[in-house]
């Protein structure tokens, strides 16, 4: 046979099989993406269609940002996800490009769950003195505060002292406090590294806080140890597996990190479980007997709050524990999809975010009844189902401070109820529910009064 005859046979034999394979191919992407979730990618840019499944398209997609905007700006955010449901369905499940991003949304407890799962010795008495000396302060002023950032001053004077021990110059917290506040901001606007920009402010407040941090380590290195331990010694004399230890700079890195999920958690849930307290007279009257209860049960001898005594709050925690499924402190929890996947039988791309959408399941009416509305005593022996109740996340990636921010609120609530009350401005007025979490638009300002 003729040697280029030859050559054509081998030729067409081996385009067919790289044809049959391609076409193999096609179809198994094609029944890939038949079964992702129901939903959309949004709007396009001119020259892109929203509706495209390819999965390079997203890098030009507005998505659904504008719908998304729309509600969070709204006093009715969870119309984003309502919009899904009564579109696609009560899946619990839908695909979406959010933040640039081709995502999935979930929104069930039990996808929660799944999505979030694959993967004595306590001195309260500095925390006590703080909030106290605040609380005293505050009523001293016989004028106005803006309640919410009045509280999360609280609130990082309170980490800054777990994480440094007995080191408390409030010149230096302030100024931290500033750049922290910059930090923050940053994490929740587009990263444009420009000098006008929220994100380049946020970089440079960043240096200068973690420059402030190192300053005070070098200054502990220099004065001895104090007197009274922080974490952050705790953290200096670990070692890893080579023996090698922390540099001063990553030391403060995880400072950074202990103040984002700290402060933000516990500080806008004692500010917001204040509020509603004040909102609902019964509620409190009930918190405020549990605790006087407290205060008769202790020893005469005894001076300041112990761990035993905040386990004994029962309707307090679900005071906050309300207040924490209402005001959930970050709507959405973000995870990627490391490998092609699936979801309850929905294809999850290799690349794609997948949102846990945490205020779509804590208002979810088939969960809570009447989700709008502050009872405590929906709580009374309730037991959610696993994923119906992670304010603080699940996994390797929920919230390692989830109990002290627990701890903080609770010894803020008790000496609040006790000894004061608040009087608002402007008692039920609109939410800003954007950049990161909700917060009173005007910032809550009224007066800290004093109870005789």
């Amino acid at each position: 046979m003729d040697s280029d005859l030859l050559w054509l046979i081998l030729a067409i034999l081996v385009g067919a099989f790289c044809a049959g394979n391609l076409n193999r191919l096609r179809q198994q992407r094609k029944k890939k993406l038949n079964s992702l979730p129901p939903g959309d990618m949004g709007w396009p840019l001119i020259g892109c269609w929203g509706n495209r499944l390819d999965f390079s398209s997203h890098k030009f997609n507005i998505g659904n940002i504008w719908s998304f905007l729309r509600a969070f700006k709204s006093q009715n955010p969870e119309s984003f996800i309502d919009n899904f449901k009564q579109r696609y369905g009560p899946a619990g499940i839908y695909r979406t490009n959010l933040f640039w991003k081709p995502s999935i949304i979930v929104c069930t407890p039990e996808l929660y769950r799944k999505v979030l799962t694959d993967d004595d010795q306590f001195q309260l008495g500095r925390i006590e003195e703080i909030v106290i000396d605040a609380f005293e302060e505050w009523s001293e002023m016989k004028r106005r505060i803006l309640f919410f950032p009045e509280v999360n001053k609280i609130s990082f004077k309170v980490m800054m002292t777990i994480f440094l021990g007995s080191w408390t110059d409030n010149t230096v917290i302030a100024s931290m406090e500033k750049y922290y506040t910059y930090v923050f901001a940053g994490l929740f606007c587009t990263p444009i590294n420009v000098p006008g920009f929220a994100y380049n402010r946020a970089v440079k407040a960043r240096e200068m806080l973690v420059k402030g941090i190192q300053g005070v380590l070098r200054e502990r290195k220099q004065n001895g140890p104090n007197s009274r331990r922080g974490l952050v010694d705790f953290i200096r004399e670990a070692e890893d597996e080579n023996g090698e230890k922390l540099d001063d700079e990553r030391v403060a890195i995880i400072l950074l990190m202990f103040l984002i999920t700290g402060r933000e958690s516990s500080g806008r849930t004692a500010a917001w479980a204040t509020v509603y307290l004040h909102d609902h007279p019964q509620v409190l009257q009930m918190a405020k007997e549990e605790q006087e209860e407290i205060i008769k049960r202790r020893p005469s001898s005894q001076k300041g709050l112990t761990l035993n005594e905040i386990k004994q709050m029962k309707y307090l925690s679900k005071v906050i524990n309300e207040t924490l499924r209402i005001r959930t402190n970050i709507f959405t929890l973000f995870r990627e999809a490391r490998k092609d996947s699936y979801l309850d039988g929905y294809f999850i791309p290799k690349g794609w975010k997948v949102l846990v959408w945490q205020s779509a399941v804590h208002m979810d009416p088939e969960i809570y009844s009447n989700p709008k509305q502050f009872l405590p005593s929906r709580w009374d022996d309730f037991i959610p189902k696993g994923g119906a109740f992670l304010p603080f996340g699940a996994g390797t990636r929920s919230c390692i401070g989830a109990d002290l921010a627990k701890l903080e609120i609770s010894i803020f609530l008790h000496y609040f109820i006790l000894n004061y009350r608040l009087e608002q401005l402007n008692p039920g007025g609109p939410v800003n529910y954007l950049p990161s979490s909700p917060d009173p638009a005007d910032n809550c300002p009224a007066k800290v009064i004093k109870i005789p």
